[in-house]
């Protein structure tokens, strides 16, 4: 994998060539997926799958002239700083704001790609155009909003999500969910496990500590080091980090803290409906941004949360020698 700072001019034509393609047939895929029951938003799709379709051609013309008939395969997944798309495309049937608020984000990455590209490029028909395409991705999202408005009636269109949310989500709330998520639910075995097997407080205390502590060690790096989020719009990578760790060792010290009280059974039950309101929290936020329904969230989350305790007890009251 390459950094972007790497690719040559010739590899930044023929990236941005794939990155193109790509989006036209993710649009093209929306487009029909969404027809049968979104006629209106289908048709949006269809006039930003022609867009990107021009766009194409014209860095198609300009590789030609600069560099021949050959283009390099170079992907998105062969450079670094770009980030996995959920395959939306291929789900049936699409959910329709997920759709809209995908779209957004490509184009958001889109930009910021051919706005870096033009920064370090020296040949000035390559700058020329990359510049171009970036003040058009740049106007592509308000003239789909404007053609949203046009073409879609209030009772068939979802509320729309505006830049600074989408930014919000991407930079705040999925490393902090993340990060919630794991230290909510990886630390429940070892704490657990901890507490059956001394039944003492101040133990299962150390070792929730101690798994907490490490865990949001670990994911704040790994998440750190996941993207530099030049490409993404996800913001610096060790800001980033730093809300990742941090929830993780939330998400674990939640849990934890009830074991100072010296009453083991009391302790024990407080846990309990701590672990309960973080497996909530989750959920709320798994359906406000990321458009889980109720039902598939609380069921992914409680049973995540219910083996793993599970787990933790078995191995504390059976592990015991």
């Amino acid at each position: 994998m390459k950094k972007f700072e790497e690719l040559t001019e010739r590899e930044v034509l023929a990236l941005a060539i794939a990155l193109e393609e790509e989006d036209e047939r993710v649009y093209a895929d929306f487009a029909e997926g969404l027809r049968p029951d979104y006629p209106a938003t289908a048709s949006m799709f269809d006039g930003m799958r022609e867009e990107e379709s021009g766009h194409r051609r014209r860095l198609l013309e300009l590789f030609q002239r600069k560099f021949g008939e050959h283009i390099p395969l170079i992907r998105r997944q062969d450079v670094r700083g770009f980030v996995d798309r959920p395959a939306l495309w291929l789900v049936r049937p699409l959910r329709i704001e997920a759709v809209r608020k995908e779209a957004s984000t490509m184009e958001v990455e889109t930009r910021r790609f051919y706005e870096k590209a033009a920064a370090r490029t020296q040949d000035v028909s390559i700058r020329q155009l990359l510049d171009d395409l970036a003040r058009e991705e740049r106007e592509h999202e308000e003239r789909a909003q404007e053609l949203d408005k046009q073409k879609l009636p209030d009772n068939v269109k979802a509320d729309e999500e505006v830049a600074q949310r989408r930014l919000f989500v991407l930079q705040i709330v999925q490393p902090g969910l993340a990060g919630l998520m794991d230290g909510s639910v990886s630390t429940l075995a070892p704490v657990f496990a901890a507490a059956f097997a001394t039944q003492k407080s101040w133990d299962a205390f150390l070792v929730g500590l101690a798994a907490s502590a490490g865990a949001g060690i670990s994911m704040g790096f790994a998440e750190a080091l996941s993207d530099d989020g030049s490409l993404t719009g996800r913001g610096h990578p060790w800001v980033r980090g730093v809300i990742c760790g941090a929830m993780t060792a939330l998400g674990g010290i939640g849990h934890t803290l009830p074991f100072l009280l010296r009453d083991f059974r009391m302790a024990l039950w407080a846990a309990g409906i701590v672990v309960l309101a973080e497996l909530g929290a989750i959920t709320w936020v798994r359906k406000r941004y990321m458009d889980t329904p109720w039902i598939s969230a609380a069921l992914q989350v409680g049973l995540g949360g219910v083996l793993v305790f599970i787990t933790g007890m078995l191995i504390g009251k059976f592990g015991v020698s």
